[in-house]
């Protein structure tokens, strides 16, 4: 278990993180998601352990990262938005050298440096050169240095930040099979990448968190938008009392005693039972029926509407 609580980080008198909190839970594949500038690397770095926190505290699994970093940077891998690689290295050189600063016994190296290598499909690239690699393979040796350790965690920063279509697609791919193993928090910029990998999505603006939802509940239908012949306001006093019912948006005419009404259904009710409830009401209380369709928010509406 990953808690942040009222975690804050200024530079100055400039605020990039201001009072976060929030809790991940073993398994998850949790995105970061802001515009450039929002304060997701400055989270990163803190959830690592790389920066302290101006006000708060990050603990995994009850140990307090800023007063235990060795012992819980043991935990994490960590991909850093500009990967610390040495071009003049090969691949297998370079894993040996990060094996060797991060404390793998000796006789686990080359085991634990095979398996990087397999898990991030590097092998036919093992003896080369980092300098001659792509970018993508390039952010693949990044990835194969952060799980060399096998951690419990891994968080990406902006991991498929300059790869082309195809090698973005290969790096979806990859981190999903890693999360397999590891809890995985990736930052990232790019909508698509939410949607694609993750389960659970953290929208971050201007250094505070402006929302915390599963992809599940994003996309559940929260209204529903009703075309009858009753206006809002008899809309109103036919389905109004209904506990399901949050709110009744005035009514639009489209002409010829048509009218399309937008009811928003309170948390937690499901669509389908709210949708057949308001066809009953209506019809039952003598209502024309003429369309009935659920109305669901896309991550980029949300987005949109909590991080102007």
């Amino acid at each position: 278990m990953i808690t942040a609580q009222n975690l804050s980080r200024n530079y100055g008198n400039f605020v990039a993180v201001d009072g976060v909190s929030f809790q991940i839970a073993k398994g998850s594949i949790v995105g970061l998601l802001g515009h450039n500038g929002a304060g997701k690397t400055t989270i990163m770095k803190m959830l690592t352990g790389y920066l302290e926190p101006s006000a708060g505290d990050v603990q995994i699994d009850g140990i307090n990262v800023a007063e235990n970093r060795v012992a819980v940077q043991h935990k994490i891998g960590y991909l850093p938005e500009n990967s610390p690689i040495y071009p003049e290295m090969t691949v297998c050189e370079y894993l040996e050298y990060v094996a060797e600063l991060r404390d793998i016994p000796e006789e686990k190296r080359r085991s634990a440096i095979v398996q990087a290598i397999s898990r991030t499909q590097l092998t036919e690239k093992a003896t080369e050169q980092i300098s001659k690699l792509s970018r993508g393979y390039k952010q693949r040796v990044g990835v194969a240095q952060a799980v060399l350790h096998e951690p419990e965690i891994l968080v990406l920063d902006e991991p498929t930040n300059g790869l082309d279509p195809a090698q973005i697609i290969e790096m979806r791919k990859l981190i999903q099979d890693l999360s397999a193993h590891s809890t995985v928090i990736l930052s990232t910029h790019i909508l698509q990448e939410v949607n694609a990998i993750c389960d659970r999505v953290l929208i971050i603006s201007r250094g505070k968190l402006v929302l915390d939802s599963s992809l599940a509940d994003l996309s559940a239908a929260n209204a529903i938008l009703l075309e009858s012949d009753k206006n809002s306001k008899e809309v109103e006093a036919l389905i109004g009392s209904a506990s399901f019912v949050k709110n009744v948006i005035p009514a639009t005419s489209n002409g010829g005693h048509r009218y399309l009404t937008k009811i928003e259904i309170s948390a937690g009710s499901v669509s389908d039972d709210a949708s057949a409830d308001i066809s009953k009401m209506l019809i039952e209380r003598g209502g024309r029926l003429f369309s009935l369709r659920k109305e669901e928010k896309s991550l980029e509406s949300v987005f949109r509407e909590v991080s102007h």
